[in-house]
């Protein structure tokens, strides 16, 4: 029998309670007493550990070597003079994957992937980064495959670009597994980092001095090097283990796919800026420290507003403390006035809940900073996605976030199909990771029109400009879905 996506809820993984890295933790250090701090730290630690400044609110990221783990004492390291507290470095991973639980579903795909035939399964990324481009073949005309973006017309975007289409001035740090930066319709839309594009790319030197090198379109803090490209697993490892599918190139193409190059689709702000912060590998995971490097990244170079689609059911994992680092970093963007779009969360095994009064709400989409903007999922007759989290204080609107389509890597270049095994399972592009994307848009949009307006002017029209949704009426702020032709004219 063949399955259809809407009957695969609980057959799906959704979040995940995060896991802590042994012998990696985040220390925070008292400000003015960070050079002794330091000092005391490198005299103290184990042969061969790492400390890293993070660079706001006194955090470093200390790293042991992996023969010292389990001699060290975490205690000792909270006890040292000027260290304000130490919490556990955890994996954290997408806000959805596409992980089969069930066991004969399983076997059925197993089996089939071994000779997949005419499955419609895709080919993976390529092994190596591509070396990334100096721009795109351009073109011009209308968008071919707009008419599949049921939520992009939903949303009347094209009435919005009547008042503008986004500027180059205007960026999007992307958080997630990377943009496949050679895409035809995300290539011209790239952010150029001024201090190392053109004649300085590639020259080996930090010509901007900001501490990363050659970072000509973002950064790569999963593996610390400049090609944040969008390596995905093999549709096996997908399907059985929750690997990466492509997720960062899906969602930068609703940010900011290019408009009117004759080519593919168009994002909400079809003219504006993708930075690509990469911090989620091909296994769909990350680490909290490579997810506040990506922040602060964003935040220093220029981004006004940044794309979360990653995120944990509770914020103390496997160990009941909470994150403070990562509250603090997104403190650090509020104050330097970033919008910070987070997904809501897709439930426990993919069946929503209420973040508002759940044991374990999704984070950081529940942090309660005023420079948060939490967003669930719907379909396109309104209906808010069955594994999409709410929360009537939590959550502060819907977008569209059921079978979307967009641009991917490799493959077709497009589709709102992930998976299509006949007879056996079909699986759409589903998830609170897809609507999220669609507000950072609708921002960058809005913001490129009125540049003269403030972070939380920006949230605040984003917010009252929503359409009324009895599906969300009493479950989040705006008791509405994203409107970007109301918006427009607010």
């Amino acid at each position: 029998m063949k399955l259809v996506s809407i009957l695969l809820a609980a057959l799906f993984s959704g979040s995940v309670m995060a896991k802590s890295v042994p012998g990696d933790y985040l220390v925070k250090i008292q400000p003015d007493k960070k050079a002794s701090a330091v000092k005391a730290l490198n005299a103290t630690l184990p042969l061969g550990s790492k400390i890293k400044d993070l660079g706001f609110a006194g955090w470093m990221h200390v790293t042991l070597p992996a023969q010292e783990v389990s001699a060290f004492s975490v205690h000792t390291l909270s006890q040292m003079p000027g260290v304000l507290m130490v919490e556990p470095n955890r994996i954290i991973k997408l806000s959805d994957n596409f992980k089969i639980n069930d066991p004969k579903l399983r076997a059925d795909i197993a089996a089939r992937l071994k000779n997949p035939g005419p499955s419609g399964i895709f080919d993976p990324a390529p092994t190596d980064n591509p070396e990334i481009p100096a721009n795109g073949s351009g073109g011009s005309g209308a968008d071919p495959l707009f008419g599949n973006q049921w939520g992009m017309n939903q949303l009347g975007v094209q009435d919005a670009w009547q008042f503008g289409k986004g500027n180059a001035e205007t960026v999007v740090g992307v958080i997630d597994t990377g943009v496949d930066y050679t895409h035809e319709d995300l290539v011209d839309n790239l952010w150029r980092n001024p201090g190392e594009a053109g004649p300085l790319a590639n020259n080996g030197i930090d010509d901007d001095k900001n501490g990363y090198i050659d970072d000509v379109i973002g950064w790569d803090f999963a593996v610390q090097d400049n090609k944040p490209y969008d390596m995905s697993g093999t549709m096996m490892d997908i399907l059985m283990s929750g690997a990466n599918p492509g997720h960062g190139t899906h969602c930068a193409g609703n940010v900011a796919a290019r408009g009117d190059n004759g080519k593919g689709i168009s994002g909400v702000a079809p003219q504006i800026r993708i930075m690509a912060l990469r911090f989620l590998t091909e296994k769909g995971e990350g680490t909290i420290a490579g997810g506040i490097e990506a922040i602060k990244y964003g935040v220093d170079n220029g981004a006004k507003v940044l794309s979360n689609s990653w995120g944990s059911e509770g914020d103390g994992g496997d160990s009941d403390q909470e994150t403070q680092a990562l509250k603090d970093v997104i403190t650090y963007a509020k104050d330097h006035g970033v919008l910070f779009i987070a997904a809501a969360g897709n439930g426990h095994q993919g069946v929503g809940y209420d973040n508002d009064s759940d044991a374990k709400p999704g984070y950081p989409a529940s942090y309660p900073h005023e420079n948060i903007i939490s967003v669930a999922a719907i379909n396109e007759a309104g209906a808010l996605g069955s594994f999409s989290n709410w929360g009537r204080t939590s959550v502060d609107i819907g977008a569209p976030g059921v079978k979307v389509f967009s641009t991917v890597v490799q493959s077709e270049h497009y589709s709102d199909t992930l998976i299509d095994i006949p007879g056996v399972l079909t699986a759409t592009w589903d998830g609170t990771s897809m609507a999220c994307p669609h507000v950072a848009g609708a921002a960058a949009l809005y913001w490129s029109q009125h540049p003269e307006k403030s972070m939380m002017d920006v949230k605040n029209a984003i917010l009252q400009s929503a359409k009324p949704n009895a599906a969300l009426n009493g479950k989040s702020v705006s008791n509405g879905q994203l409107d970007v032709r109301a918006l427009s004219r607010f």
